[in-house]
Formats: C-alpha cells, structure tokens, sequence
C-alpha cells in the first residue's frame, strides 16, 4: 500500500511538471516573434521618444525603477552590454541599443540615477503610471525584452539577466 502511494505522488509530481514545463513554453512561444507595441514615453528632458525610432537595430527594452535594489545591481550588466554590442552587426540588426523604461514616479531620483549608475546610452523614458509596463505584462522588475531588427520580441525574462544577456546575445551575432 504505501508503494501504491508513492507511485501516486510520483506520477502526480511528473504529471505537474510536465503542465507546468507546456505552460511556460506555451507562454514564450507567444510573445517570441510578436512585434513589440508601440512606447511613447517622455525622456529625461521633457520630450517625447519612441520605441519604433530604433527599428533595425537590436534593442533590450529594460524596466526598472531607482528604487528596485535588483534593478541597481543589474544596471552595470547592461551598461557593459551596451558598450560590448552597440556597434556590432547582427543576423537581424545593426548595431544594439537599449531602450530603458523607468517606473519611477520621482522624476529626480530617476535621473539621478541614470547618472550615477552611468547607464550612458539616450533612451531613457519614464512610465510614472505604469501603462507600457502593463502593456507588456510586467509584473515585476527587472523585467527585459529583446526586440530584433523588424520590432519582434524574440527573447524575455531570465534570458536577459546577468551572463545569460551576453549570452542571448551572442547567439544572435552576424
């Protein structure tokens, strides 16, 4: 009896992984090679920029906030990614450039911050109400999309943190 019910949790185990594994995978595979909505956001000195001004170039749309201590962490990570990539040549873009989303609702941390984490490239915007970010289903940040050449997502999530950006990226080199 108690091997009848250990094959019981066994399976039962199995079973969830496997619905689980189908799920994530089903969710990825609808956001990869969807083209990426539309932001239009104010940048840092009043004016309005636009994610679709960098078609044709590889972009990370990064969403973070001053005062998200993960979010801080990673910021040399990205400014590392944009001086290693953003002259270089890909299978479906030239160059790379980071578009950054800020959900920061204090304008002056929020710059105070992209200066002192010398997050050195020119997109940066800021969404104080939170719509792009909801838009793109951001529930928590970091959070990061990876925007080929056309404006498709073709990557997310934990693919685009720490050594695994470097790497996503580097499979994507001409």
């Amino acid at each position: 009896m108690n091997s009848k019910i250990n094959l019981s949790v066994l399976i039962g185990l199995l079973v969830s992984l496997f619905c689980v594994g189908f799920c994530f995978n089903k969710e990825q595979s609808l956001l990869k090679k969807t083209n990426a909505p539309e932001i239009i956001l104010e940048s840092p000195n009043g004016k309005l920029i636009k994610l679709s001004s960098l078609k044709g170039k590889l972009v990370l749309i990064d969403f973070w906030a001053s005062w998200c201590g993960p979010c801080r962490k990673e910021s040399p990570n990205v400014a590392e990614v944009y001086a290693k990539y953003k002259s270089r040549k890909f299978n479906n873009a030239k160059g790379f450039d980071v578009f950054s989303v800020s959900l920061d609702r204090e304008i002056s941390a929020w710059k105070n911050a992209i200066v002192n984490d010398k997050l050195i490239w020119k997109n940066h915007c800021i969404d104080k109400e939170g719509k792009v970010a909801a838009l793109y289903g951001v529930t928590s940040i970091p959070s990061a999309f990876l925007i080929d050449g056309e404006g498709n997502i073709i990557a997310q999530g934990q693919d685009l943190r720490g050594l695994n950006l470097h790497i996503t990226i580097d499979k994507l080199l001409k």
